[in-house]
């Protein structure tokens, strides 16, 4: 892409700055819409609506900054356009899409590719069956939806929730960080190398700033989410400095080995919870 320096990259930043800038502001007007009383005086919204959609703004805000990269590095591959939409909404699985886009580069087979991204998402299978348990029957059918969209960032806000999950509360968690990944990929590839190299560089970070907006309000309320939290960092900085287990084992063995150890520390606050929920 040839770009006239400084015109259409002012041009091109002048757009994603404004494209940003509206999406904040959208989702700020909405939010409040939704926490006031407005709409309520002329229609009814969903309690599960509501809580789903502040819940998700976490998430929204640090998806499209790594799904902006996904696109970037899907154009530079050599992916088209539609590929890349297909790959973000047919997979959304980001580490399994940046791991397949690298598999292609090197020329790798499509066997190669399946089991590799089956691999890294096996645990999935193991957050499925949590979410599972606690739905109730009525929500049984909804399973293949929910399991379709469930994130490791999803699966964080659904086990710090409180209570019976509803179904509108988790679709709409759910799906507003679906869309926002699948249009961040889009939008990444249509600007391509347009972004300067800091800023591509630097959105990397949205990932941790959400993991982060997530867990810090949870610790403040709860001493055993922090506790758990840095016994599972430290335990997988230790298995990842000795490289005790291959790439992208060492995250799944610390969090097995800090949950089991999490049902013995705190068996008796899992008891009490067990107990409130069945009464």
């Amino acid at each position: 892409m040839n770009i006239r320096w400084p015109t259409d990259l002012y041009i091109l930043t002048l757009k994603l700055v404004t494209t940003i800038i509206a999406t904040i502001v959208a989702i700020t007007v909405v939010t409040s819409f939704l926490e006031g009383n407005i709409l309520n005086k002329h229609f009814k919204i969903h309690q599960g609506l509501k809580e789903g959609t502040s819940s998700a703004i976490p998430l929204v805000i640090g998806f499209i900054p790594i799904a902006m990269t996904f696109g970037i590095l899907a154009k530079a591959t050599g992916v088209t356009i539609l590929e890349c939409f297909m790959f973000s909404a047919m997979v959304f699985a980001g580490a399994s899409q940046f791991m397949a886009l690298n598999l292609l580069a090197i020329g790798a087979g499509m066997g190669e590719i399946i089991l590799t991204t089956l691999l890294l998402n096996f645990r999935h299978f193991l957050m499925g069956a949590s979410i599972a348990a606690r739905l109730n029957d009525r929500m049984k059918r909804w399973i293949p939806f929910i399991a379709f969209t469930l994130t490791d960032e999803s699966f964080s806000v659904l086990s710090f929730k409180e209570g019976e999950i509803s179904k509108e509360f988790i679709l709409t968690l759910q799906y507003l960080s679906y869309a926002s990944w699948v249009g961040g990929s889009v939008l990444g590839y249509m600007l391509g190398e347009a972004i300067p190299p800091d800023i591509r560089a630097s959105m990397g970070v949205g990932l941790y700033a959400m993991f982060a907006a997530i867990l810090v309000p949870q610790a403040k309320k709860n001493k055993e989410a922090m506790i758990l939290a840095c016994m599972s960092a430290a335990i997988n900085f230790i298995f990842s400095l000795f490289k005790i287990f291959p790439n992208g084992w060492s995250i799944m063995a610390s969090i097995c080995l800090v949950s089991l150890a999490g049902l013995f520390i705190f068996k008796e606050e899992k008891k009490e919870v067990i107990n409130a929920y069945e009464q």
